[in-house]
C-alpha cells in the first residue's frame, strides 16, 4: 500500500472514531454534575506530567523556558513559531524529559487525536522533536501552563488555571499538504460542508459569504453584542442543527474528554448551539468544487476559524467573555519574515522563537 493510501485509510479510521464519539458525547447528551464546572484540573494526566516535567528542570533550563504566568508570550498566537529556542529533540533536554513531554501530549489528546497530531508533526517539521515548549507559572504554587508550539501547532495544558477558557486559551492546528486528498484535516472541511449541503437555497444565501474572510488569527471573543458572519444556527431546522452538533463533535474529537466537556459547557452557558453562526467563504475554493475550504463557526464565546486554502491553518478560541481579551496575534507578514524556506524546513534555525523576534 502506498504512503498516500496509508494516509487516506488512517484518516477514514479517525473520522469513523470521531463520528462514533459524536454519538456518545454530542452536545446535550453527556450529563455533567450541576455543582461542577467541566474542565481539566491540576491532577489531570497532562497536568500531572507537566508538574513532573517542571520538577525535572535544572536552574539553567528554567532560565531558558520558564516565565511568569502573565508573561506576554503566553498570549501570542501564530501558526508557525517557537515560544522558546530549545527544540524538544535538542541535547538541552534529557531523554526522560522528552518522554514526559510526550506524556503531556498524550494527556491532551484522545487516542486517535494523539496519532493524528504526531503524524502532522512528522509531516510538517520532521517530528515531535522539532517542536518547543514553555512553562508559565509554577505547577503546585499557583496558576501554570505548559505550551507546545511549532509549525502548525499550539497546544496548552493549564489545569484550568485560566478559568472558563477551553484548552487553556487559544490553540492552533494545521497541516502543510496543499492537495486536499493529502491533508490530514480535510475530513473536517468535508464534515462542515455536510451542513452546507443540507441547507435550502435561502439558507445557503445567508451562509455563503462572498466578501473576504477575516484574518485567520482574528479570534477575539466578542460576547453577546458581537456581529457574527453567516447563518444563525437558530434559523436551522432540528435535523440541520443535529448536523451542526455532529460537526462540532468531529472537530473536538482529537482532544481529551475534559477539554471537550469544557467546550460543551461554555457553549451551553452561552445560550447553546443556537447562539452560534456558521459561515462558508466563497474565496479560495480549492478544486473549484464548491466544497468550501474556508469556514468559520462563531458565537458569543466561541470562535473556530478554519482556513483550508492553500493549506490548513485553524485558530480556535473558546472562552467566556473577557477571559482572553489580551490576545496578541503576531503582526501581518511575520511568517514571511521568518522566511519561506524556514516555513518548510525540518530544522529550527536560531531566531524563529518569540524572544529573538522582540516579543519577550
Amino acid at each position: 500500500m502506498t504512503q498516500r493510501a496509508d494516509s487516506s485509510v488512517s484518516r477514514r479510521r479517525f473520522v469513523k472514531a470521531a463520528c462514533t464519539a459524536s454519538a456518545l458525547a454530542s452536545f446535550g447528551l453527556r450529563p455533567l454534575a450541576s455543582s461542577l464546572y467541566a474542565a481539566p484540573s491540576g491532577t489531570s494526566a497532562a497536568e500531572t506530567a507537566v508538574a513532573e516535567f517542571y520538577q525535572s528542570l535544572s536552574d539553567v533550563q528554567k532560565k531558558k523556558i520558564c516565565f511568569g504566568f502573565d508573561h506576554q508570550l503566553r498570549s501570542r498566537i501564530n501558526a508557525n513559531w517557537h515560544v522558546t529556542e530549545p527544540e524538544i529533540g535538542n541535547d538541552f533536554y534529557s531523554d526522560r524529559q522528552r518522554t514526559i513531554l510526550d506524556q503531556v501530549l498524550k494527556g491532551l489528546t484522545s487516542e486517535d487525536g494523539y496519532t493524528l497530531i504526531r503524524k502532522q508533526m512528522d509531516d510538517d517539521d520532521g517530528g515531535f522533536e522539532a517542536y518547543s515548549v514553555a512553562v508559565f507559572g509554577e505547577p503546585g504554587k499557583g496558576p501554570f501552563e505548559l505550551e507546545f508550539t511549532g509549525r502548525h501547532l499550539t497546544l496548552r495544558a493549564d489545569g484550568n488555571s485560566v478559568d472558563k477558557a477551553a484548552f487553556g486559551g487559544p490553540i492552533v492546528y494545521g497541516h502543510g499538504a496543499e492537495e486536499t486528498s493529502e491533508n490530514l484535516f480535510y475530513y473536517q472541511t468535508q464534515q462542515a460542508n455536510e451542513v452546507f449541503k443540507a441547507l435550502d437555497t435561502d439558507q445557503r444565501t445567508k451562509a455563503l459569504v462572498t466578501s473576504a474572510p477575516p484574518k485567520e488569527a482574528a479570534v477575539e471573543i466578542q460576547g453577546d453584542a458581537g456581529q457574527f458572519p453567516g447563518i444563525s444556527i437558530s434559523d436551522l431546522k432540528q435535523d440541520q442543527q443535529a448536523l451542526v452538533e455532529k460537526t462540532l463533535s468531529v472537530l473536538l474529537a482529537p482532544y481529551r474528554q475534559e477539554d471537550r466537556d469544557e467546550v460543551m459547557q461554555i457553549v451551553r452557558d452561552s445560550g447553546g448551539i443556537e447562539k452560534l453562526n456558521m459561515a462558508f467563504y466563497q474565496k479560495n475554493d480549492l478544486n473549484n468544487d464548491h466544497v468550501w475550504d474556508i469556514w468559520r463557526v462563531e458565537g458569543p464565546s466561541f470562535v473556530w476559524h478554519f482556513r483550508g486554502a492553500p493549506h490548513v491553518h485553524a485558530y480556535i478560541n473558546i472562552a467566556q467573555r473577557k477571559v482572553w481579551q489580551g490576545l496578541r496575534p503576531w503582526p501581518d507578514g511575520v511568517e514571511r519574515r521568518l522566511g519561506v524556506a524556514d516555513h518548510n524546513r525540518r530544522t529550527a534555525p536560531v531566531g524563529r522563537w518569540g524572544e529573538q523576534q522582540g516579543f519577550a
